[in-house]
């Protein structure tokens, strides 16, 4: 149980350091809606060393979106910028939430987005 513990703390440690290096990349708002209120790393890849590449800021709705809670139209169309990003775990990370909504736009938007081909056929299957 400690040695889990503590690999847990030494990862939270690890996005901690990055935190600075998002809020900066993300200019110190929420990488999918542009929001500026409890803005915190989000970790696309838990089970992937932290990266830039791995970690999206995001704020606390948009978090949620990202745990599974169902988004409304507008919360959706307010993450639809973020496909573009060059960043995975923006890009991914919003597609992911997008695809799992019933909206008739979403699948367009999924496939002119910039996100990797292989994860596009995995998500608009």
């Amino acid at each position: 149980m400690a040695k889990g513990y503590q690999a847990n703390r030494e990862r939270m440690e690890q996005v901690g350091v990055l935190g600075k290096v998002l809020a900066k990349r993300a200019g110190f708002a929420c990488e999918w809606c542009e929001g500026k209120g409890d803005l915190r790393p989000w970790d696309y890849l838990p089970d992937a060393e932290p990266s830039e590449e791995t970690l999206a800021l995001l704020c606390s709705r948009c978090r949620e979106l990202a745990d599974g809670r169902k988004g409304d139209a507008h919360e959706l169309r307010g993450i639809r910028n973020a496909l573009w990003s060059q960043v995975p775990a923006v890009a991914e990370g919003a597609a992911r939430v997008l695809a799992k909504s019933r909206e008739p736009w979403v699948r367009e938007a999924i496939e002119e987005s910039l996100i990797d081909e292989a994860v596009k056929a995995e998500l608009l299957r």
